[in-house]
């Protein structure tokens, strides 16, 4: 490819755009993400996961049969069933193109400007004719008599149908196992396994669908609910004593469902169900082969590891996606982690699971091959035992290779012991191992049209997959971090409407977390709101993604480290615990912003010790990352790291800690710190502004008194005068080492309590404390210009959201070239206002003020940065626009 065009084909990509705009037909380039004119759903492979929603299936079919978790079998080439995982139901079966690709992965396929969708309309609907269906009841059934109700547990709303499964007693989903004639799928009713499998034949002018099944025996006569078919299809049943029977639909539908009642036995049975169109139905003996099927992605793909250049102590190296696949399969990785032997498994949105071996190796290889597929939506996996677990929204999958052929050939339900509603932002968002055997898996929490048992909330399963508990609830968008020695769970959250800025928790004690949905009362609040470990500023990151513990890492001062990643602006930051207080507190510093992709979760290579993270780009969340999917290596280079040990915010200042000495002249100089405090409100609104002690917007400013060098030269406490209790402090630092290497970072953090300082015990001596007020020189604000406002643009994430340049991609808020002196049409269609000065002024300080049209119903509603910014800050920023012509 001209490399001029690639870089104007990835600068389209960068960034998420909105607008539709058609993009080129595929192209590959190493480390770059594919456009691919390949199928999401594909031919040779025998099934897929999607939501399925039959409500205008047709007249005569029931009004309320919707599919929060669904296989959708490919029984013939234009011919699909879709098995509901919950209900052991058949939902629908139909003929034509599978389903509409509306949802997050498929809808976004082919088309990776388009947004994330949200909410339960419209969803995922069968992409042809339906000609059987079922309503929303169980389709096995223990007895002679059928009832046709949903007898689950309700949701907290109860016409919400993603209840969760059956009561294992009725009956419980097991497995896909994919064989030489396609797809066996598992089941247990009453206790009896059930295997059944579905083929299509054409006979002469006929044409007939069959269930064939195997059921172990069981003491219990048994009844299967076949569903209504259209006036044209006949039904039948042989086979097993099965007879076949009409049952009365519910009052609100008319007409009769096919039943087939399975009397008691003593020996396993088999019998055969089917439906036939144009002629009389053949008739077969069941006969379910479980052969495994033969490997179906012989290659292997090579790709190159490049390793930074950079001298820092921590560095990103690139791992080349497999892009230049042969079956020109996209690769949008979720998350990688890791077997005992250093071989990768990584997760696609799309479903896919990929093997990838030699990331550790010297000859700078990588080599993947595809490992299964068919998942929903998956976002993250575990690895327990060197299997791999994977967490979609049908539930968490174990995946065997029974044959050791290298591939998956069946995917057993591990647990689906959890509720899934079918909103499509309940993302799987993510799963860890915990101690014990156990996992912690975290669900997404926007409600857009009725209120789940789970959604935003992070819960345990148990070791056997049996049962679920919660742990926390009132997320908007958790992800977590489980430390496997001690078994304590923190999480993220997105700032948003309730959460005010980005949090960082410990998670227990089924504790409320604040995010309610709008369609709650506001501000209405079902129990006190546990408050985190630490606030973290939007400009610092304004999208946090997983923790991960640096256990067994070989990266010099970070092993057995806490780590969390930001999304947002792409950065691995290290979270520092203060246990010196009754409640635990934490601060935050960056490690590395050195990624050019949107980070989501990864984990330590046991070979190397290094830790390695991967994500792509989630449609609808703004990023200021160039690329939009990678697979990126953090490696300790061996230089010194100049990466805070400890931040400890004290009664009479704060103490900082390194693993280097410091040069003691930088150390002991005030004017080398700056700190300053603010509080968040929490609203109904996204975000809050930030607010002084007294109220009113912006920041409190404090002057450091004095600053001291411990006796080892690794400490630093400088001494603040009026330290006390606030939601936010940030500390910044200019120093150097000990060997003239300057440096400065920034930390912040929520002194909830302030112990003590003890400057023996601190290792200073005997000092005391000058908490003489002081008056800083300078100015806190760089000159007014257009180049600072240009510099403000990306230092606090204006780019993530705002387009400055001639991309035919709009991003997730109006573009700022040639936005000053326009009129601007506000949402509504009415009011019209021109983009002037106070306009631009109005924006930035009150977001919500005058909304352009076509922005209103965003994903990510723009913060107030009323005390984020200065007057003089908001100056340049408007120069800058301005500027853009």
């Amino acid at each position: 490819m001209n490399p001029s065009l690639k870089a104007t084909v990835v600068s389209l990509l960068a960034g998420l755009a909105l607008s539709g705009t058609a993009l080129p037909e595929r192209f590959f380039a190493q480390g770059t993400a594919t456009v691919t004119s390949a199928s999401w759903v594909e031919s040779a492979f025998p099934f897929f996961s999607s939501i399925v929603d039959a409500r205008k299936a047709g007249p005569g079919f029931p009004a309320n049969n919707l599919t929060p978790r669904g296989i959708v079998v490919r029984v013939g080439p234009e011919t699909w069933a879709a098995f509901d995982v919950d209900l052991l139901r058949i939902s629908a079966i139909w003929r034509g193109k599978g389903v509409t690709p509306v949802a997050l992965a498929p809808g976004s396929y082919n088309h990776p400007d388009r947004k994330t969708p949200g909410g339960q309309s419209p969803l995922p609907e069968p992409d042809g004719a339906v000609w059987l269906a079922n309503g929303i009841y169980p389709g096995w059934q223990i007895g002679d008599d059928v009832s046709l109700v949903d007898s689950r547990e309700p949701a907290p709303s109860r016409e919400e149908v993603g209840r969760g499964p059956l009561p294992e007693a009725l009956g419980r989903f097991s497995a896909i196992r994919q064989v030489s004639n396609g797809v066996v799928l598992e089941y247990r009713v009453g206790g009896a396994m059930v295997r059944e499998q579905m083929e299509e034949v054409h006979t002469n002018d006929a044409w007939t669908f069959a269930r064939e099944f195997q059921v172990a025996p069981s003491m219990q006569p048994l009844a299967l609910v076949l569903g209504l078919t259209t006036s044209d299809v006949s039904i039948a049943v042989q086979g097993g004593g099965v007879s076949l029977a009409r049952v009365p639909l519910a009052p609100l539908d008319s007409g009769w469902t096919w039943v087939a009642h399975l009397p008691p036995h003593q020996q396993p049975v088999g019998f055969i169900a089917t439906f036939t169109h144009g002629g009389e139905a053949a008739l077969n003996a069941s006969h379910i082969s479980l052969d495994p099927a033969p490997r179906r992605w012989t290659q292997e793909v090579i790709t190159r590891v490049a390793r930074s250049a950079s001298k820092e102590a921590y560095v990103v190296d690139d791992v080349a996606l497999p892009l230049d696949n042969p079956w020109q399969r996209s690769v949008r990785p979720a998350d990688i982690q890791f077997l005992k032997d250093g071989t990768g498994a990584v997760v696609t949105l799309d479903g896919d699971v990929w093997i990838v071996r030699g990331l550790h190796d010297s000859s700078g290889t990588a080599r993947w091959r595809r490992f299964a597929s068919g998942l929903h939506e998956p976002l993250t996996l575990a690895v327990r035992d060197d299997q791999i677990y994977v967490f979609d929204r049908n539930g968490i999958w174990r995946l065997r290779d029974t044959n050791g052929d290298g591939e998956a050939d069946v995917h057993e339900l591990f647990s689906n012991a959890f509720a899934q509603t079918a909103d499509l932002r309940e993302f799987p968002s993510m799963i860890r191992l915990a101690p014990g055997g156990e996992f912690v898996i975290a669900k997404g929490g926007q409600e857009a049209a009725t209120f789940g048992k789970h959604n935003g909330s992070v819960l345990r399963i148990s070791a056997d997959g049996r049962t679920a508990t919660v742990l926390g609830y009132g997320f908007r968008q958790p992800n977590i971090g489980v430390n496997i020695r001690t078994g304590l769970v923190t999480a993220s959250d997105q700032q948003g409407n309730y959460i005010p800025s980005t949090p960082l928790h410990v998670v227990g004690d089924a504790q409320f977390y604040g995010f309610l949905s709008d369609k709650k009362p506001r501000e209405v609040y079902p129990a006190p709101i546990a408050e985190p470990l630490t606030w973290i500023p939007h400009a610092a990151n304004a999208s946090a993604m997983s923790q991960i513990w640096l256990f067994g890492a070989r990266m010099g001062p970070l092993n057995d480290a806490l780590v969390y990643i930001g999304f947002n602006n792409p950065e691995l930051f290290r979270v520092l615990l203060n246990d010196r207080t009754a409640k635990l507190q934490a601060a935050v510093v960056s490690i590395t912003k050195a990624f050019d992709f949107p980070p989501l979760h990864g984990s330590v290579d046991p070979a190397d010790g290094q830790l390695y993270i991967t994500g792509f780009q989630i449609l609808g969340w703004g990023t200021t990352a160039t690329r939009l999917a990678g697979l990126g290596r953090v490696r300790y280079t061996g230089v010194p790291s100049t990466v805070p040990s400890r931040i400890i915010p004290m009664d009479k200042g704060v103490l900082l800690r390194f693993d280097l000495p410091l040069e003691r002249s930088t150390a002991v100089n005030p004017d080398n710190y700056s700190l300053a405090t603010w509080h968040y409100t929490r609203t109904y609104q996204y975000g809050s502004p930030q607010f002084k002690a007294d109220g009113t917007t912006g920041i409190d400013l404090l002057i450091p008194a004095s600053a001291y060098l411990s006796n080892d030269g690794h400490a630093v406490f400088v001494g603040v005068p009026g330290m006390s209790p606030v939601m936010q402090m940030r500390i910044g630092w200019s120093l150097a080492t000990a060997g003239r290497m300057k440096f400065q970072d920034t930390a912040y953090f929520t002194p909830y309590e302030l112990p003590k300082f003890s400057p023996r015990v601190e290792g200073f001596g005997d000092i005391t404390v000058d908490l003489s007020p002081r008056v800083r020189t300078g100015t806190a604000d760089a000159p007014v210009s257009a180049e600072e406002g240009r510099r403000l643009y990306k230092a606090y994430g204006c780019i993530a959201c705002h387009a400055v340049d001639d991309s035919s991609l709009t991003k997730l808020g109006p573009t700022w070239k040639g936005l000053y002196g326009t009129d601007r049409t506000i949402a509504g269609g009415v009011v019209r206002v021109n983009a002037d000065e106070a306009y631009i002024r109005q924006s930035i300080l009150e977001p919500a003020a005058k909304v352009v049209e076509g922005y209103e119903r965003g994903e990510v509603s723009m913060p107030s940065y009323a005390g984020v910014l200065s007057d003089s800050q908001i100056e340049s920023l408007i120069l800058f626009i301005k500027s853009l012509r």
